[in-house]
C-alpha cells in the first residue's frame, strides 16, 4: 500500500487544504480476499469525515488502507472543518465546490484518478454521510456511486433548532452553515429537493447505499429511515440497511465494507 498526506492551495475555500490518500498500487495479492477487483482499473473514492473530524480520521480510526487494498480503490480523504460540505456562496467558503469539483480535478491532474464518472465514488460518515449524499446529487456527472453511513440528514430537526448552551451545534453555527433555517427544507441543501430536481430534469442520479445503527441517536435513525422511505416512493436505485451498532468506528468500518460490496457488485 502507498499512503500519505498532501496539501495544496484550494481557491474555492482560499486556504491550503489537507487531504490524505491510500493507493493500492503495490498491493500484495496474497492479502486480497477477492482478486476480481484487480481485473478492472482502479476506482476512485472520496471519503468524507464527520463533525470535528479531519482527513486522517479514516486512516487512523477507519480502515481506509485495508479497503483500498481489498477493493482496488484509490481513496482520498479531505479536511473541510465543520462545513457540512456546503457552499456559502462566496470564494473562500465554497466547501461543496471544493469536494465536488476542485479537489477531484486536482487529484486527476496529479494522480490521474477521478478521470470518469463510472469509476468515481463518494462516501462519508455522519456529517460526511450527509455531505456525500448532497455532493453526489450536486455533481451527478462526476460521481456514479455514494456510500452514506449514519448520515446527519436530520434536517427537520435542524430547521427547527432552538439555541441551547449545551447544543453540539448551536443555532448560530447552524445558521452559518445552512443559512436561513426557516427555508432549509425547501432549499437545495435538502437532498430530497436535489433528488426531485434531478429526476424532473431526467439526469443521471448516483446509486446510493445507506446504513445506520439501530442504537444510534433516535433523531438520526428516524431521519435515515424517513429518507429511505422517500427514495422508495421515488423508485430510486439505492440500498438501505440497518443493524446493531452505535455512532462509532466499529459500525462505520463494518458497514463501509458492506457498502463497498454492494456498490462494486
Amino acid at each position: 500500500m502507498a499512503s500519505g498526506r498532501m496539501e495544496f492551495h484550494a481557491q474555492s475555500i482560499m486556504q491550503h487544504a489537507n487531504f490524505s490518500f491510500a493507493l493500492p498500487n503495490d498491493a500484495e495479492m496474497t492479502e486480497v480476499r477477492n482478486h476480481k477487483h484487480y481485473e478492472r482499473p482502479t476506482k476512485s473514492l472520496l471519503l468524507l469525515h464527520g463533525l470535528t473530524g479531519t482527513d486522517t480520521d479514516w486512516m487512523f480510526g477507519g480502515l481506509a488502507q485495508e479497503m483500498a487494498r481489498q477493493y482496488n480503490l484509490a481513496i482520498f480523504m479531505p479536511t473541510t472543518g465543520n462545513s457540512f460540505y456546503l457552499d456559502k456562496g462566496y470564494v473562500g467558503g465554497n466547501f461543496g465546490q471544493f469536494v465536488g469539483e476542485e479537489l477531484p480535478e486536482y487529484i486527476n491532474k496529479v494522480f490521474g484518478y477521478f478521470s470518469n464518472r463510472e469509476d468515481s465514488m463518494i462516501g462519508g460518515l455522519s456529517m460526511g454521510g450527509y455531505g456525500a449524499i448532497h455532493t453526489a446529487f450536486a455533481f451527478p456527472e462526476r460521481f456514479s456511486e455514494c456510500i452514506a453511513l449514519s448520515s446527519a440528514i436530520h434536517l427537520e430537526d435542524i430547521a427547527g433548532k432552538k439555541a441551547s448552551a449545551r447544543s453540539l451545534m448551536p443555532v448560530e453555527m447552524l445558521t452559518d452553515v445552512f443559512g436561513d433555517l426557516s427555508k432549509l427544507m425547501e432549499s437545495d441543501k435538502n437532498p430530497k429537493v436535489q433528488f426531485a430536481k434531478l429526476k424532473k430534469e431526467g439526469r443521471k442520479i448516483p446509486r446510493l447505499y445507506m446504513a445506520i445503527g439501530t442504537e444510534d441517536a433516535p433523531a438520526l435513525y428516524n431521519a435515515n429511515t424517513d429518507f429511505r422511505d422517500f427514495l422508495q416512493r421515488e423508485n430510486a436505485d439505492f440500498f438501505f440497511e440497518d443493524g446493531p451498532g452505535r455512532h462509532d468506528w466499529a459500525f462505520w468500518n463494518a458497514y463501509l465494507d458492506r457498502g463497498l460490496k454492494w456498490v462494486l457488485g
